[in-house]
């Protein structure tokens, strides 16, 4: 968490790696397999991600220690949020600007920016606590004029 590299200049750099990958997977086996490719990878490295961010914060950080990740993301105006409410056990807020999805569009990217980016949120707040549990109705990268995101904090961690 120490990295003084923001998460949106990590993505790009990701983004430049993975374009030309997935391009080469759409060739080869099409757009959906490339997509699925594409998806499972993120998304476990994701996984990977939470778990350094987990040891550092510490175990069952619960919604606060989620929330102090929060400034990585929207570092230097990355994502400009609302917050609805904060609390122990609740954590909404609704993103209004989204320069992830804005990049990914630049870049080409925007049938997947949602596997590059958005898959991650679910996984990622699972990764910091396994009590944590998101909603989220939409995305600004989806089409929509924000993004609603919605977490709680469950009593007990769910069981393996």
């Amino acid at each position: 968490m120490t990295n003084t590299l923001s998460i949106l200049e990590r993505r790009r750099i990701e983004a430049e790696i993975i374009k030309p990958i997935y391009d080469e997977l759409v060739a080869r086996f099409g757009a959906d397999e490339a997509k699925a490719v594409i998806g499972t990878a993120v998304r476990e490295n994701s996984i990977r991600q939470a778990a350094s961010f987990r040891t550092e914060l510490g175990e069952n950080s619960g919604l606060e220690g989620f929330y102090s990740t929060l400034h990585l993301w929207t570092m230097n105006g990355a994502l400009e949020i609302e917050v609805k409410d904060q609390s122990a056990t609740a954590l909404d807020y609704d993103v209004k600007r989204c320069q992830y999805a804005e990049m990914y569009r630049d870049m080409g990217l925007a049938e997947i920016g949602h596997l590059l980016s958005c898959q991650r949120d679910a996984v990622f707040c699972k990764g910091i606590d396994p009590r944590i549990e998101m909603e989220r109705t939409q995305t600004i990268m989806g089409g929509a004029d924000h993004c609603d995101f919605r977490y709680r904090l469950a009593d007990a961690p769910p069981a393996e």
